[in-house]
């Protein structure tokens, strides 16, 4: 009996340890060691190997044990003393705006009016009679010399119009929210000038504004809603373009490490695109889409099937974008105090609250996330009011919803604490700090800059976190910036000193979070991405400098150097 007990001892104990020896079918397709691999898991900050098998990571530790995981076929990658992360996720941005911002008119470099002319004078040079000339990314706080002819704050028509007589020419400023038209493009519109005794009367645009000057002439600037007067004309683009810029997009994001995408706002027509690049098997992006506002009836008809989370992780759609206010660039940010450089001027609410909170009612109902874009302190404040009555009014299915803020970029101090207290997270791009706050200053006052500007750290410290990104096309999508930004509060070029309101920085580790598991917790994605740990999306960016540890006038030098996704590089310098 005792021999037999013994035997089957013995027999177990093997079988033990058969079972706890990678055999042959736990081989790793992929092992990665050789440098400093930040794994954004606090159990164990780093490792010095990963091993990867059917896209999905089957260990993270030391070079020693990753040695049971290779077997003959298995692919090696040193990083050569390199740095690797976990996948990074651009929590906010617009996918196809980023990739026709590759197709048409880019303008993002542009310093100044004569530079944006110079760009669209090729542009027409190389036009069909008639055919529309569009791009995007001007941005006129941000130049470096101001024309001699400017209204409200911003540049007139007549030099453009002069280059392109006879095509229409439509310019969406960097953050959208405006636009730029020339003569031919406001004649095709219906937008004539005004008598000056009518002027005020019709000026406004509900949600938006047609911007003129003394004598009732349209300037070319169209704000928010108005800017669809000119929209409306401009024709539609064919599936053989928008299939190119999805691909230059998905090419776009690998370049920059960028492995997930949550595109803020999405229609009929770019789900069926994303769907079909899915089928096709080139979608190339674990993308998390919000369906637009704008559509109510595309709404209804996600609300009557319920969300579709992808068992595959490719494509999600389980979220609602709402627009509820403008830029504080053109000067539609809905704020609570009037405009420091605009005395009487607001903002703009660019949608009804009472829908902000019959939609946040039937999200929760119908297991949808709300997100909803605020900039102002008032729009700020309106939402989380509206968040908040719906969430009381809901209680027994408010559990878990992680409603967003999209920028939450202006708030008043008393709403800072709300968002952890209603369980809102906010999205920000910090790269935006980096562009806006030189001028920002001008709109809101030092007052409110130092109150209520940025207040990342301050937003972490309550308890919530953030969820970073760059809000492509507004920003280019080099995460880098947003990241630089994030631990510097400089601009781009260095300064200041110090950066603004240094207070509000954010460390390397938290800003790196907010970039990879914090951005995947926004999207009810913490368990299958955003950190390095068994089981999780083999998912995996390589950087040629330890951005953790280097000096941060190095950190905008970094370059990507390999692209992971699903445990394939897509990617390589």
């Amino acid at each position: 009996m005792k021999q037999l007990t013994s035997k089957i001892l013995i027999l177990l104990a093997t079988c033990l340890a058969i079972a706890c020896s990678p055999s042959q079918q736990q081989k790793a397709d992929l092992i990665i060691k050789g440098g400093t691999i930040y794994t954004v898991n606090e159990q164990e900050a780093t490792v010095e190997a990963v091993a990867v098998r059917e896209g999905k990571i089957i260990f993270a530790g030391s070079e020693k044990g990753v040695v049971d995981f290779q077997g003959e076929s298995t692919q090696l990658i040193n990083l050569e003393g390199k740095t690797m992360t976990p996948g990074l996720i651009e929590g906010h941005g617009h996918f196809m705006g980023l990739g026709y911002n590759e197709l048409n008119v880019d303008l993002l470099d542009t310093k100044s009016y004569q530079e944006i002319i110079d760009k669209i004078k090729i542009a027409v040079e190389k036009a069909e009679p008639g055919q529309w000339i569009t791009g995007r990314g001007w941005h006129q706080s941000k130049w470096t010399e101001m024309p001699d002819e400017m209204v409200n704050g911003f540049q007139t028509h007549h030099m453009l119009s002069e280059i392109s007589p006879d095509n229409p020419v439509y310019l969406r400023h960097a953050s959208g929210h405006a636009g730029f038209a020339n003569a031919k493009a406001m004649q095709i519109a219906g937008v004539m000038p005004l008598s000056k005794e009518s002027l005020n009367n019709n000026q406004e645009v509900e949600g938006g504004e047609i911007f003129r000057d003394e004598n009732g002439n349209p300037t070319g600037i169209f704000n928010e809603r108005a800017m669809s007067l000119i929209t409306q004309h401009i024709p539609e683009s064919t599936e053989e373009k928008d299939i190119q810029a999805f691909e230059l997009a998905v090419e776009a994001c690998h370049r920059n490490g960028i492995t997930s995408f949550h595109d803020a706002g999405i229609g009929r027509e770019n789900i069926a695109l994303y769907q079909k690049m899915k089928e096709e098997g080139k979608l190339g992006i674990r993308m998390y889409a919000m369906l637009t506002g704008w559509d109510r009836e595309l709404l209804e008809e996600w609300y009557t099937k319920g969300p579709e989370i992808d068992t595959a992780h490719l494509l999600t759609i389980r979220s609602v974008k709402l627009n509820c206010d403008g830029a504080l660039g053109s000067r539609g940010a809905w704020l609570l105090e009037e405009y420091t450089d605009r005395p009487g001027h607001f903002g703009h609410e660019t949608l009804p609250m009472e829908f902000v909170k019959e939609t946040a009612k039937k999200g929760l109902e119908h297991g949808f996330q709300v997100c909803a874009h605020a900039i102002g302190d008032r729009a700020n404040r309106e939402i989380l009011d509206r968040y908040e009555l719906a969430l009381k009014e809901n209680g027994e299915i408010a559990e878990d919803h992680r409603f967003r803020i999209e920028h939450a970029q202006h708030l008043h101090p008393e709403d800072i604490p709300r968002f952890a207290e209603l369980g809102v997270i906010p999205a920000m791009q910090a790269v935006h700090m980096s562009s806006d706050r030189p001028w920002a200053i001008d709109r809101l006052g030092q007052k409110r800059i130092e109150e209520g500007a940025y207040m990342w750290q301050a937003l972490l410290q309550s308890g919530v976190p953030i969820v970073n990104g760059t809000d492509v096309p507004v920003e280019p999508i080099n995460p880098l910036a947003s990241y630089y930004a994030s631990v510097t509060r400089k601009t781009l070029e260095g300064k200041p000193e110090g950066g603004y309101e240094p207070a509000q920085k954010m460390t390397r580790e938290q800003a790196l979070r907010s970039y990879t598991l914090d951005a995947a917790y926004g999207a009810f994605e913490e368990d299958i991405k955003g950190s390095i740990e068994v089981g999780k999306l083999a998912d995996f960016t390589i950087f040629d400098k330890d951005i953790l540890t280097i000096p941060e006038e190095e950190i905008l030098k970094t370059k990507v150097v390999k692209t992971i996704f699903g445990g394939k590089v897509v990617y390589e310098l």
